[in-house]
């Protein structure tokens, strides 16, 4: 009895410790299928190229809106007649660009710090107060270094004022918020956080500190040092950077997607509504305020539009997968 009872024992040992057993063979469709509990994984290329799209844009809106004379010509006019409608907005914008500093500082560091050690999320906080500082570094040293404003026959300061540093330190703040809170919470801090970012670069213009130009070059700086710090925090925190969808949280309905896409919808209509009543080229006569709501009309689009794109990226990135069938 024993002769038949110890092959069969060790027969059951072999076959339950077999690969083939733990791991069955799939077919070439299942063969990609993300594990479970593996965020981020396959999403390399796609963060890759939103952040040199990111600095591809910010060439270009360099190059256009500083080195030609039509961009020149549309960021100085929304510049100058900003002054029209420099009245109680212009002192609620003088009251939030005095506090922003502080405000933005404030703000991270509660929100980053509570994460922090409730969570014990340290690595996480060190990828995005370093992407943070990067972004605010990158901005100074970009100022520095870009050539000042040539002249296009455009009568304009020549200092060179791209990207706006206070619109960096607001977006960045935000952005570090968003990394650090958990996949549940990002679509209403990236709301939240979007929505303080583009008030604070309106901010900057109605009180002719910036330009349009150089404020969304600022969402683009800061967009390009928070993708890869998000992919990194992802990939380094796979344990909380799960989630399983929109509407599992009322933090992570899709209302928090739709707000800013029907925002910068709108902006696009008043743009396009702006720039059909102004009269061609740099000679118009009159004094109008189209230019100005047509600049407005570009930092809410480019700030919403890097706030949903950043909300959908991320989402897709912490979504759960679930291993395919067998």
């Amino acid at each position: 009895m024993c002769g038949t009872l110890i092959p069969m024992s060790f027969r059951q040992e072999r076959t339950s410790t077999h690969p083939s057993a733990e791991y069955p063979r799939t077919d070439s469709s299942h063969a990609t299928a993300v594990p479970d509990g593996v965020p981020g994984r396959g999403t390399g290329l796609l963060f890759l190229l939103a952040t040199l799209a990111c600095m591809a844009a910010l060439a270009g809106t360099y190059y256009f809106f500083v080195r030609t004379t039509t961009g020149q010509f549309i960021d100085e006019s929304a510049l100058v007649e900003a002054v029209e409608i420099h009245g109680a907005a212009g002192k609620a914008a003088n009251k939030l660009l005095d506090w922003l500093p502080a405000l933005s500082v404030l703000i991270a560091t509660v929100v980053v710090l509570f994460v922090t050690v409730m969570r014990r999320r340290w690595a996480a906080a060190g990828i995005a107060v370093a992407a943070c500082v990067g972004a605010n570094v990158a901005t100074q040293v970009i100022k520095d270094v870009v050539p000042v404003r040539p002249y296009r026959g455009i009568e304009t300061l020549e200092l060179n004022s791209l990207p706006s540093g206070h619109t960096t330190m607001a977006a960045s703040a935000a952005a570090a918020v968003f990394l650090m809170v958990s996949p549940r919470w990002r679509p209403l801090a990236g709301f939240l956080g979007g929505s303080f970012a583009v008030a604070t670069g309106l901010s900057t213009l109605v009180n002719q500190w910036h330009r349009p130009a150089d404020v969304v070059a600022a969402f683009l700086v800061v967009a390009a040092f928070m993708l890869p710090a998000g992919w990194l925090i992802i990939r380094t925190g796979p344990r909380w950077n799960l989630w399983d969808g929109y509407g599992e949280h009322w933090a992570a309905s899709r209302l928090w997607l739709a707000l800013p896409v029907l925002a910068g919808l709108a902006s696009a209509v008043l743009a396009s509504y702006s720039l059909l009543k102004i009269a061609p080229g740099p000679g118009q006569e009159g004094s109008t305020t189209n230019y100005f709501w047509a600049g407005t009309s570009l930092i809410v689009i480019a700030g919403y539009l890097a706030t949903v794109a950043g909300i959908w990226l991320f989402g897709h990135a912490a979504r759960r997968r679930t291993p395919a069938r067998r």
